[in-house]
């Protein structure tokens, strides 16, 4: 009876082990042309990042004038979805973001009539919440067997940046194949590594965390400074307590601090909330606000955000 006991026991536990594994969450990922391709092409605009002048792809140009761009990425997009990773639509996301771009351009700060600083990067990933963005990179050469095509397969995590999976390689020499399927077959032969290190990455994520920055500064004209008591203790060491009680395992480096401002670098947030919603570092973020503006605190904060990864928090006043 035992043995019959411990077999069956053994069998469910392989089930809910099973059914578990098939149920295991995928990152969303979203696919644009790399930098160097925009660059190569001229799909570059400048934009005014508070003063200074940067350089960055204009993605609807790109697809609305490179025939092969869509092509390709549907290509790519398509091994993908075969391995089950969700795929959010870049050019649909571009022509989402269009329809704000006059509202964001009327907004501005109450205080000093500033307006909105960001990215058109930071704006396609605050719009589309992907966890990591793949940039192609191709090149067509002509040989006496036909076109060939080189590439580069780069996934970045979308909140830090950091580049998590690669691959490059070459198609064979083909006169009649056009460059999408080209592509598509060249890739195709390393597309299975490249997925497992996406999965790899974010499987991390989901034990361990999404790693985010999170910035504390004050007013310069506050009466009080991050070394301040409250309830005998520092300020400092009651954001420490409460990094500590919501990060995941407690996971978070200090990497600055003084009276004026602490940094936390590799700050480990959960993925999902209560109601299985993605949370990204102004999520997170906002928890701790809302920590520093009730009792014993009542601390007026301000609350900025730079793209999905990165959350500053400025006490004394908003």
């Amino acid at each position: 009876m035992n043995v019959l006991k411990n077999f069956t026991l053994f069998l469910i536990m392989l089930f809910i082990k099973t059914h578990l594994f098939g149920q295991a969450k995928k990152p969303t990922i979203m696919i644009l042309p790399s930098d160097n391709w925009c660059e190569q092409r001229y799909f570059m605009t400048e934009f005014d990042n508070q003063g200074t002048k940067q350089k960055t792809p204009n993605y609807k140009q790109a697809f609305q004038e490179d025939t092969e761009l869509g092509q390709v990425i549907s290509k790519i997009g398509s091994l993908m979805i075969e391995r089950g990773f969700p795929l959010k639509d870049a050019e649909q996301e571009i022509k989402a973001i269009e329809a704000r771009t006059a509202e964001d351009n009327m907004t501005a700060s109450s205080l000093s009539g500033a307006s909105i600083s960001e990215s058109p990067l930071d704006k396609l990933k605050n719009k589309a919440k992907a966890d990591i963005i793949i940039q192609i990179w191709w090149k067509v050469s002509k040989t006496e067997k036909g076109k060939s095509v080189s590439f580069v397969l780069e996934a970045f995590d979308a909140y830090t940046s950091k580049r998590i999976a690669s691959a490059t390689g070459n198609s064979a020499p083909n006169p009649t194949v056009i460059v999408p399927v080209l592509l598509q077959n060249a890739i195709t032969a390393n597309i299975d590594l490249f997925a497992t290190q996406l999965q790899s990455h974010f499987d991390d994520m989901f034990n361990n965390g999404r790693e985010i920055l999170l910035t504390i500064k004050k007013w310069d004209n506050w009466d009080k400074n991050l070394e301040t008591e409250i309830n005998n203790e520092e300020i400092s060491d009651h954001i420490n307590k409460w990094l500590q009680e919501n990060t995941v395992k407690g996971r978070f480096n200090m990497s600055d601090a003084t009276e004026n401002k602490i940094r936390f670098e590799q700050v480990r947030i959960p993925l999902f909330d209560k109601n299985n919603q993605a949370i990204d570092a102004r999520g997170f973020a906002k928890g701790l606000q809302k920590y520093l503006k009730a009792e014993p605190f009542k601390f007026e904060v301000k609350l900025m955000t730079r793209g999905l990864g990165e959350a500053i928090l400025v006490l004394g006043e908003k």
